[in-house]
This record gives structure tokens, sequence and C-alpha cells, in this order.
């Protein structure tokens, strides 16, 4: 083979994903053999990237939105030169390979963020181009451009179906992101069929109202209009790209090109070998020529990109040594020197202050103080920020070019701003935090979920915590929601009873790198609760013993969390007085308590003493856990009513009488 022509290097990406698949009898080959010529130009003449370090931190960003043609990414990073052996490829979708059935970010080298729930991948790439906007504001200087990258984003039909798509996009033009360009692949196919029956938007259109620049109708075969599409598009300096391209799905294949039957599903041996006639590759599975290798490679000059921005950014560290220094920190994620030192005085002084206010005002409070600590600090609310409490006096808009904007008002838009808060995180130099009602969680659940899969360091706070909200009554008054975001896996909810242990969640958030964390905060006024240094110190430990039982040992375990904390103060006192001597434990976090040692665990909720009962105003079977069988639970087993929240709460049985009826039914057992 001479030199390798474009089609033949995009056909390498074809072969290995159809390959790849055929393999597995498992996976999606349509989408890579129908986008490969698109991928093939943006990779080698556009996309600034380096194989050999995938963390550089001016690299450009490439999301597949569609990620479930995870074989077009794999088959790119594999070309291009990352760490992603041919036996990886050959290992698609198998137990421990790095080339899952959708792209892992904490599994693949060169792979950004997770994605594969359709739109996803889309709104993350927004948070990707809106990093980039804000630190190229607050660093950039003349002459000195250290933050200077682009967004890239495949997506298909399925994603524009989505209605997250509608929620990204629109913020997307309204953030004026000038470096996000987008590429749909314009198919018209979906596992149903032809899209003609569902999907008949003037898609353009759309983004145009949405403030995008639109360049229509590119043949998504064609190299030459692909390349002159991506040129056009990097001329917008303050709207984003959607490059529209009309492509076949399983490009190639004689007999399945075009139809729903590539989609999702190994094209069959026969089928495969009629493929590889058709285009003309005369090679075996997995088999790539060392032209082809040299054509893909001979385009990256990933190290020399990075070297040359290196220069630039020793040149810049010269002349603004303090920006360089703030730069650098963020961009490896390392928290200021003397933030844990300020936030562990903070939350002493709260202590010693003994407030009694609402837990989302607490938590206002604690963002007022360690907000200017952290210029990473990036927050946001779903058209809620004064009920949710999430600006503070130095916040400011991240619309139009402030170098020190730090807040997204996110209009209502949960689902969207949860994942792109995930692409501000995925993106590095921000700590992000989104904020709505915990009822409206729901709207953004897959999101979270998709942050604890990825480990996404981003803070979902959710204030009007439970039937306390109130007069607006069961549509806004969550009941489940605690259960259903304590149940994904690797995510840490945070309910504290406090101002004290409000503070100490915000700085447990900050402070966990390896994924989310949710705070839920309350409407209505809290109690302060005393304790000692070592009780402070054990707040971090998700559950701890807040009052210990008096008159001997404990005959009686009260667990509470958030407003029921008080509660179940002062039902102790009356089950003490009764005779019982009660321990009460705080359990902020169950997901933090689980992950401590079972020495800890034991002293806080030991296996002998059976006779347990939890309380808070929510669905009642995620606390048999840790009551068991021999224990009850002072919950919620039904929807809320529309009524005041002093009202609501003893008709729904929190009082100190009802909790001490149902603890002394468990103690006589």
């Amino acid at each position: 083979m001479s030199t390798p022509t474009r089609r033949q290097l995009a056909n390498a990406i074809r072969f290995l994903a159809a390959d790849a698949v055929q393999a597995a009898n498992s996976g999606h080959p349509g989408m890579p053999m129908g986008m490969a010529d698109i991928a093939e130009v943006l990779w080698n003449d556009f996309l600034s990237h380096n194989p050999n370090n995938p963390g550089w931190f001016n690299r450009d960003r490439f999301v597949l939105s569609n990620g479930h043609g995870s074989m077009l990414q794999y088959a790119l990073l594999h070309l291009s030169g990352y760490d992603l052996p041919i036996e990886e490829l050959k290992q698609f979708r198998q137990l421990h390979s790095k080339t899952a059935g959708h792209p892992e970010s904490h599994l693949t080298p060169g792979v950004e963020t997770t994605t594969g729930p359709l739109g996803q991948g889309f709104a993350n790439s927004v948070g990707f181009a809106l990093a980039e906007k804000l630190l190229a504001q607050r660093y950039n200087r003349p002459e000195f451009e250290v933050v200077d990258h682009r967004t890239w984003v495949f997506m298909g039909d399925g994603c524009m179906m989505e209605g997250i798509s509608h929620e990204a996009a629109s913020l997307a033009g309204t953030l004026g992101l000038g470096k996000l360009v987008a590429f749909w692949d314009d198919n018209r196919i979906s596992i149903d069929g032809t899209t003609t029956g569902w999907f008949t938007d003037d898609t353009p259109a759309r983004f145009e109202a949405y403030g995008w620049q639109v360049i229509r109708n590119v043949n998504g075969h064609d190299a030459v209009e692909i390349k002159t599409a991506i040129e056009t598009a990097l001329k917008s300096s303050d709207k984003p790209t959607l490059i529209c391209c009309r492509t076949v799905i399983g490009f190639g294949s004689p007999n399945k090109a075009g139809k729903e039957s590539s989609h999702g599903a190994a094209l069959g041996k026969e089928e495969l070998e009629a493929t590889r006639k058709e285009l003309e590759w005369n090679y075996g599975p997995f088999e790539i020529p060392q032209e082809i290798y040299e054509g893909w490679r001979a385009n990256g000059a990933g190290t020399l990109r990075q070297a040359e921005w290196e220069q630039l950014f020793d040149k810049y560290a010269k002349q603004y040594p303090k920006e360089a220094a703030e730069l650098s920190r963020r961009s490896h994620a390392e928290l200021p020197e003397g933030f844990e030192a300020a936030a562990d005085a903070y939350v002493a002084k709260l202590q010693a202050e003994g407030l009694e206010i609402a837990s989302r005002k607490a938590s206002q409070n604690t963002i007022e103080v360690f907000a200017p600590l952290l210029p990473e600090i990036i927050g946001g609310s779903a058209d809620l920020a004064h009920s949710n409490l999430t600006t503070w006096k130095s916040s400011k808009t991240a619309v139009g070019h402030d170098p020190d904007a730090n807040y997204v008002y996110y209009g209502v838009r949960e689902f969207g701003m949860t994942a792109i808060s995930n692409g501000l995180a995925r993106h590095g130099g921000f700590i992000p935090f989104d904020a709505t009602f915990l009822v409206f969680s729901d709207y953004a659940r897959n999101a979270v979920r998709m942050s604890a899969l990825m480990g996404a360091h981003a803070i979902h706070v959710y204030t009007h915590d439970s039937i306390g909200l109130g007069e607006d009554g069961p549509t806004h008054q969550p009941v489940e929601h605690l259960a259903s975001l304590r149940y994904i896996p690797h995510n840490d909810v945070w309910r504290p009873c406090d101002a004290v242990e409000s503070a100490a969640s915000w700085k447990a958030a900050i402070t966990r790198q390896d994924g989310p964390s949710c705070l839920i905060f309350s409407r209505q006024n809290l109690k302060h609760q005393a304790r000692t240094a070592e009780q402070v110190a054990n707040i971090y430990r998700g559950g701890y013993v807040l009052i210990e039982a008096e008159g001997g040992a404990p005959q009686l375990i009260l667990i509470a969390t958030g407003s029921e904390v008080g509660l179940a103060s002062e039902a102790r006192l009356k089950l003490q007085a009764a005779g019982i001597p009660t321990r009460l434990v705080s359990m902020p976090c169950t997901d933090v308590f689980d992950r401590q040692d079972e020495a800890y665990r034991e002293s806080v909720l030991p296996k002998a003493l059976r006779a347990r009962v939890a309380v808070e105003a929510a669905t009642s079977d995620f606390w048999l856990k840790y009551v068991g069988l021999d224990g009850a639970v002072v919950g919620m087993t039904r929807f809320g009513e529309s009524a005041p929240a002093e009202k609501l709460f003893p008709y729904f049985g929190f009082t100190v009488e009802h909790v001490v009826e149902v603890a002394q039914g468990v103690v006589k057992g």
C-alpha cells in the first residue's frame, strides 16, 4: 500500500468497529461505520491532543454523546497511539477489558466522560466548553492564551430526541460558547427503524433559534465537505456550532447500510466479508497495515503541541506568577493551602455560636465563607437561587465576559444543569455545585447516577427536604427521594441536622475528590446540638453518638437525620425519664458511615443492642438495614399533604409522644 487515502484511514475505523462487535457478538457497528469519515477528518486535521499524555490540560475535549457507538472512539484512540492496544479491542465488551460497551472515563485512557444515556454527553460537552470559556476569561493575558482549546461532540438522532438536548443547547447559545462544535449524525435511523415516523423536527432551525451557528447539509462521507464545515465552525467566536452531517448508518455494508439492522447487532460473518469486498479492505479481522498506522500517527503531533504550550506557560508564569500558580493548582485538583484548617475553624465557630437556623441558610452562610477561599467553586441553581440560597456576595453570572464569573443561572433545567455540572467537573479546574428542590432531583437523577459512575467531583444541593416544605403539598414534598439518592452506589448523601453539620457536610463534599456528594437542606429552622470537639470530628465519619445514654448501658438506640434529630433528642429525654437509658445517633451520611471500619461502626451501633428506632421524614424502608427486624422506623409510608409544616409533622406521627410510644414498644418487644 502506498500513502493511504482518507477513505482508507476511515475504513480502519469501520473494520476495527465491525470486527470488535462481531467478536463480541454484541454492540453497535452502524454508527462507527457511518461517522468514520467525519472522525478521520476531525482527529487527523483539527483535534489538538497528546496520546502520550491524555491528561494534558490544554487539550481539546472529544465527547461521544452517542456512546453506543463506543467502538468508534476505541478505534480512534488505538489508531492515534493511546495506550489502548489491539488486544483490548479484541476484548470489546468483555469482563475487565478497557473497552466497555459504552465509553467510561475512569476506565479508558483518552475517554473524557462516561456516555451512553443519550444526550448527556452533549450536555457534558456544554460543561467542558463553559469551563474553557471561564478559565480563559480569568487567566489569559495579551499574548498569553494559556487556556485555548475546543470541545468537539458527536451526537445522533437519539441525542437530539432526548429532552436534555433542548435544555443544554438552549443554555449553550445563551452562554456564547464559541469553542463548542457539535456534529449531528443525521442518518435518520434508530432502533425502531426510519425516524420519519417519530422525529420530524426542523433540527437546524431549532439550534439557530437557540443562538447557534448551524452548518446544514454536509455530506458526512465527503472529507472535503467535512473539512470545509469545520473550518467554517472555527470562524465563530461567540456562538457554538452545529454541523449537520447526512450519513448512511452501516456505511459500506452491501445489505445492511442505511437500515436499522446495522444499528445494534453484529453484521454477521458473511455480511462482514461482503463489506470487506465492497470497501476493498483486503485484510483479516483486527489486521491494520503498518501504512495505515503511520498515516494516522504521522498526523498526530501531540507531544510537540504540549511542548509548545509548556514553553508558553513558562513565559506566562514569569510575568504572571500568581495566576500561573493558581491555574496550575486548579488544573491538578489541589485545594488551596490552608483551606481545610479554615473550614475546621469555621465549623468550630458555629459549634460555639449555637445558631438555630434553617440548614439551607446555614449552607448559604458556609458558601459565603468557603467560596472566597476557593476560586474553583462555580455554583448554580435551576431557577431557585433565592429559595435554595446558593448565591453569595461575590457570585457573578457566567453570561458575558467577567473574569470572575462563578455562577450559572440554569433556568428550569434540572437534568441539563446536573449533566453540565458533570462536564465542568470532568474538565478540571472547577468544583461545581448545582441546586434545586429535593423533589426535583427526580428530573436530575440519571445525571446524578452518571456523576457517581464516573466519579465526578460534583456537588448536588437539594433544599426543601421533607414534608416540612408545607403548603405546596405532596407534589413538592419529597418522600422517596432520600432513599433513591442513597441507593446510587458511590454517591455520598448528606442530610445535616443543624448549622454545624451543614458546614461540615460542605467541607466533606469539597474535600472528597473521587465522587459526587448530595447535600440535603431544610426550609425550616433546626435546633442547635451540643457537641464536644471529638463529636464534631466524628461528623465526618457519617454517623456518631450525639448523646450517650445516662444511668447505665443503653437499652435503646435512636437514629435520626436532619430536622428529626431535634425531635429524637426530645424523645430521648422522655425515654430517659421513663427509665430507658437511650443513646441518640446522628447519621448525616449513611454512605460515609458504611465505609468506616467495623470497630468504629460497632462502637456506634453495637450488634448486640437490637432495640433501635430510626426517625426520618422520608420513606421508612431504607432504615431497615440499620434497625433490623427487631427495630422500628418512624417515617413516611405515603405521600404528604398540603398544610403548614407545624400541622403536617404531628399528622404524620413526627411527635415526641409518638416516637416515645414506638420506642417503648420496641424495648418491650
